[in-house]
Order: C-alpha cells, then sequence, then structure tokens
C-alpha cells in the first residue's frame, strides 16, 4: 500500500477517503485463496437424472446388493465396490453378515458382473470381527483406498448359527444392541483393484463432538488444500428421540489420523449416507444424502460451514423407467455420485421394494 504521507497536498479527508478504498480493494480482491467461491451456474443433479433401463439395475437372485460406489481403473474399466449379503439370511444380516464384493462393467451406468468378493468380517476379537458393510473406493496418492464399516462384541467370538440368529433381531435384544453400538469406520488400502487389502489394526476415527455411539457411513474426498475431508455419521448427542448427525473430519493422510471438527454437518435433519466430492469448476464442496422421503445435497465453501444446495432436493423415491412406468420405493438409500473429469455420470442408489433389494445406477448427463 502506498503511504498517504507522500502526498501532502492531500487533505485529511482526501487521505482517508483513498485509505478506506485501498482497505476495501484489499478485502475483495487481495485476500482470495483455494476455498474461493465461484460464480459457475449452481449444480442441479436433479435435472441430470435420466430414466432407468435394465442395464442400470444391479441385482442378484441369491444375495441382497446394496451400498455401491465407483472407481474407474487403470484398466478403463468401471469398479463397483458394494455390500452384499445373503437373501436367505433376512434383510436384518447386513449387520451380521454382510461382505464387500467387486464388479465390473465397461460402462460406469451398468451392467456390472461380479468378479470376487472383496472383504467380510475379519473374525476373532478383531474391531471388524463383524460384518462389512457400506464401502466407498477410492484412489489417492497413487493407491486404493476402500472404506468400510464393521463390529464386533469385545471379547466375545459368536459362531455363524449364533451371527444367523442375530439377523433377526431388534436392537431390544442386547447383543445386536451392542453390534450397533460398536459399529466403526476402517479403510484397507491395496495397489490393485483386485487386491490383497491391508486393513488398518484399528478403526479410523471414534466418536466425538457432534456425534456420539458409533462412526458409520463414511464420504472422504481430497480438498483443494490437498487435506482430506471425511463426514462421518454418528448419533445425536444429548438426544432422546433416535436422531443421527453429520461430522466433519479432517487429515493429511487418506489413512488419518482424522480430527473431528465441532461444527456438524448436518444436525438439525436425521440424514444417512453421505457421499462426499470437491468440484474445482464450481469450487465448492457436495454432499449428498439421504432423508428417508427424497436424496438431497449440500455444499460448502470450506469443508467446514454447510448449507443447503441451491438445487438442493434431488429426487424422491419415484424411479422412473424408460419404458415409462415407475416405481415408488418402499426404501432409496447410500446415494453416490460417480464422477469422471470433474462431471457428474452416475447417481448410484440402494432400492428396497418389498422383500427386494437392488443397486440402480441412475445416468446422468447434461
Amino acid at each position: 500500500m502506498l503511504p498517504i504521507n507522500r502526498f501532502p497536498y492531500l487533505s485529511k479527508t482526501m487521505s482517508r477517503i483513498i485509505r478506506i478504498f485501498l482497505l476495501m480493494f484489499f478485502v475483495l480482491f487481495g485476500s482470495q485463496n483455494v476455498f474461493s467461491q465461484s460464480h459457475s451456474k449452481p449444480l442441479d443433479l436433479g435435472s441430470l437424472i435420466q430414466r432407468v433401463e435394465e442395464i442400470n439395475i444391479f441385482r442378484d437372485s441369491t444375495y441382497f446388493n446394496w451400498g455401491s460406489s465407483i472407481v474407474k481403473g487403470a484398466d478403463n474399466l468401471y469398479h463397483l465396490f458394494y455390500s452384499r449379503w445373503k437373501r436367505s439370511s433376512g434383510f436384518g444380516a447386513w449387520l451380521t453378515n454382510s461382505e464387500i464384493a467387486h464388479a465390473v462393467s465397461k460402462n460406469p451406468a451398468g451392467p456390472y458382473k461380479y468378479v470376487a468378493t472383496a472383504m467380510t468380517g475379519r473374525g476373532g476379537n478383531s474391531w471388524d470381527a463383524v460384518t462389512a458393510h457400506n464401502p466407498k473406493i477410492k484412489f489417492f496418492e497413487g493407491k486404493y483406498y476402500l472404506y468400510y464399516i464393521a463390529t464386533n462384541l469385545g471379547d466375545v467370538v459368536l459362531s455363524p448359527l449364533e451371527l444367523l440368529e442375530l439377523a433377526g433381531k431388534d436392537l431390544k435384544n442386547e447383543k445386536r444392541n451392542a453390534l450397533r453400538r460398536n459399529q466403526r469406520t476402517g479403510v484397507a488400502v491395496s495397489n490393485s483393484l483386485n487386491g490383497p487389502w491391508e486393513r488398518l489394526d484399528t478403526p479410523l476415527i471414534e466418536p466425538s463432538g457432534p456425534i456420539t455411539t458409533l462412526t458409520v457411513n463414511p464420504a472422504i474426498t481430497q480438498g483443494p488444500d490437498k487435506r482430506y475431508y471425511l463426514i462421518i455419521k454418528g448419533d445425536k448427542p444429548n438426544e432422546t428421540q433416535f436422531i443421527r448427525n453429520q461430522a466433519m473430519a479432517i487429515a493429511d493422510s487418506p489413512a488419518g489420523p482424522f480430527t473431528i471438527q465441532p461444527k456438524p454437518v448436518i444436525g438439525d435433519l436425521d440424514t444417512e449416507d453421505v457421499s462426499l466430492w470437491y468440484s474445482p469448476t464450481d469450487k465448492l464442496f457436495y454432499a449428498i444424502f439421504h432423508a428417508h422421503t427424497y436424496i438431497g445435497l449440500i455444499s460448502s465453501a470450506d469443508g467446514i460451514n454447510w448449507q443447503k444446495a441451491k438445487n438442493d432436493r434431488v429426487t424422491d423415491r419415484n424411479i422412473k423407467f424408460a419404458n415409462g412406468t415407475s416405481m415408488m420405493a418402499d426404501r432409496m438409500e447410500r446415494p453416490f455420485v460417480f464422477l469422471e473429469a470433474n462431471n457428474p455420470k452416475v447417481l448410484c442408489l440402494s432400492i428396497k421394494k418389498g422383500n427386494d433389494t437392488f443397486i440402480v445406477l441412475v445416468p446422468l448427463v447434461k
């Protein structure tokens, strides 16, 4: 800034005006950083949704398919990691008998073909002894990171038969309730999408701040500052009703350690199943979630302070098919947006209708 005393002929009033002008100029234009706002057209995911064809439905006659995410491999194929468990075990077996499976397609919206089971519960008395569920597959720093949730019963090791019996219980059953409370998020790392996967020996993060009880349903992305932003779900503290909060945790490495931020991402609405990404075009973080009756979208300039996106309602539970028919899902959960060249290409949804579940890979087209 130029020293005003270099212009002695200026009046005190004029000098004051110049100082104010220079200060305003610095505030408006001199403090721009990696989190600066963009003036691009607001993202409208709902307007990109296309009608669903048969190839966009990933169903298995033997397994419930649920909770998917996609990454494009070095082989130029699209790799879907998802949860599955036997239909004969009942839907409640997601907490006791889920495994993470791997499927492949030439097209991000399908059709996909199962190729292998990537992960199951580790067994024994490990933190992830029971179930492997809700995966998020990511490529960071030259390696693949498979984020997942799992649980345990401490020193109590359950037999396969005992786990099956718990699959049909509700949370009034102490053992099933303990399995819920002990859920945590972990990560496994590999140089290849085909494994082997090396798991961490401890959970990625423990509940604190705006969440309590459990840490589940991870969503992670890298920000423009090269740090890693992880949204995690837990129970809302000091709440008598069954309400969940979403918390933000930040780390310098995709494997942590993560520090939970004091401010909740979503603290005034019961939500689940966030997926997260950063748009360099919009200079915004986006997070998609389900709020039971609809799929919603929030945004943030810095990854910490969140608000409803301009077009915050993405879709209700009504699925429209290419043949002109539609179906109102009983449950529409686990939304995940697959991006290619930073453009949304597929909206993954987990659908439950009656006793059937399947994954829908909704094409997104501008």
